[in-house]
């Protein structure tokens, strides 16, 4: 049957349906959907069938925004607050141990660059070579600078023009480092001694340090000993009185009292502390009923009361009370002359080398004299000691005078 339209073509046929064999529309349309993930294909307007709804896309995303900035004067705490530093007990430490270094090294800076020097050691024709150990030459001399006339008065040290001018020593040490195990030895000259003095004959020890200073006084006593000195120190009346006044006087032990008809200086037995002027006068007393060998007995006591002020200036009670170490540490470069070679860290091995004078750590001993004036040596016992101290080796027994 054939069906016509009769409108205006005038009877035209229309056209048969097309055929639907091929691929169906369905998978027409699945073909032509856009792949997920992409947005919308210019193509699906040509491609959608008809009669079909356009399918819905979600709106884009609006573009991002960065936050608005702070303006510089805005007050507003910061989100995240910021992290503080924790002090644990390793880093307090730390800082503790790097204020006490520097504090140690600018005590040693300013002792480095305030204590007096002198050349007092020289080379010269004939001096003895350095062997074992170190030596130091230790001296306590008559000078009274610094002191007005008072204190020469407190003090009982006598003007310069009653004690004949000049310069002399009271005092004359050797001490002995060693560099091994043997014990440290502290040795009196007594100023008494007759020994050659270079270019001025034969005199008493002490005469050197007047006619040439440390340089004559340092060959004098290298020459009568055959030791080679490395190191010098020089402490004066003033100084010596200072220093002890500074720690709050020194602890003293007298076993009886001490009566000297010179000076006019008296210390009762017992145990005490000394201040400057009784230390003074007990180092130099020699006018005596207790110092009947006089000048022997005057050497045992100064190299007593040094092992004592040595023990007092290195111990706790002193290094930690400001109001003992800073007067200390203020007098002693006004108290000591060291050679011009020498240094703190010099000094300070010999000062802990000492601190065993008081407990037996270190041999105290006078050079070996034939009597009691001190005025001659033993000359086979002072070999016998000099040789042991060249060598490193124990001081016999037999030749230490006490």
């Amino acid at each position: 049957m054939v069906m016509t339209y009769r409108g205006d073509d005038g009877g035209r046929r229309m056209p048969p349906p097309r055929p639907s064999g091929g691929r169906s529309r369905d998978h027409q349309r699945a073909q032509m959907m856009p792949l997920p993930g992409r947005g919308r294909s210019p193509y699906d307007e040509r491609t959608r069938p008809m009669g079909t709804r356009e399918p819905e896309y979600a709106p884009p995303p609006p573009p991002r925004q960065d936050p608005p900035r702070r303006p510089a004067d805005d007050d507003y705490p910061p989100s995240r607050p910021p992290r503080r530093r924790r002090w644990n007990f390793g880093r307090v430490l730390g800082a503790l141990m790097l204020v006490f270094v520097v504090f140690l090294a600018g005590i040693w800076v300013y002792l480095e660059f305030s204590i007096k020097r002198v050349d007092a050691l020289a080379d010269y024709s004939g001096r003895p070579v350095a062997e074992s150990g170190t030596n130091w030459l230790i001296v306590g001399s008559d000078s009274r600078e610094g002191l007005t006339a008072e204190d020469e008065e407190r003090l009982a040290t006598g003007d310069v023009a009653a004690a004949g001018g000049g310069q002399r020593t009271d005092t004359i040490m050797v001490a002995h480092l060693p560099d091994n195990s043997t014990k440290p030895t502290l040795l009196s000259l007594p100023r008494d001694s007759q020994v050659s003095i270079p270019g001025h004959g034969k005199n008493k020890i002490n005469a050197a340090f007047s006619l040439g200073g440390p340089k004559l006084l340092a060959q004098t006593v290298e020459g009568a000993t055959g030791l080679h000195i490395d190191h010098y120190a020089e402490i004066g009346f003033g100084g010596f009185a200072k220093i002890v006044d500074a720690i709050g006087g020194v602890d003293m032990c007298v076993d009886q009292d001490m009566n000297d008809t010179v000076t006019g200086i008296n210390i009762k037995a017992g145990c005490q502390s000394l201040d400057g002027r009784s230390a003074l006068g007990f180092v130099r007393m020699r006018h005596s009923a207790a110092t009947p060998r006089s000048d022997l007995d005057r050497v045992a006591n100064q190299r007593k009361f040094i092992g004592a002020l040595v023990s007092q200036i290195a111990s706790p009670g002193t290094l930690l009370n400001p109001f003992d170490f800073f007067p200390l540490l203020s007098s002693a470069p006004d108290a000591l002359t060291m050679d011009s070679s020498d240094h703190v860290h010099n000094l300070a091995g010999l000062a802990i080398a000492m601190r065993g004078i008081s407990s037996g750590g270190v041999v105290t001993t006078t050079v070996p004299v034939t009597s009691g004036s001190a005025e001659n040596w033993d000359k086979a016992k002072s070999k016998q000691l000099f040789d042991a101290l060249k060598n490193d080796t124990e001081v016999p027994d037999s030749v230490i005078v006490n």
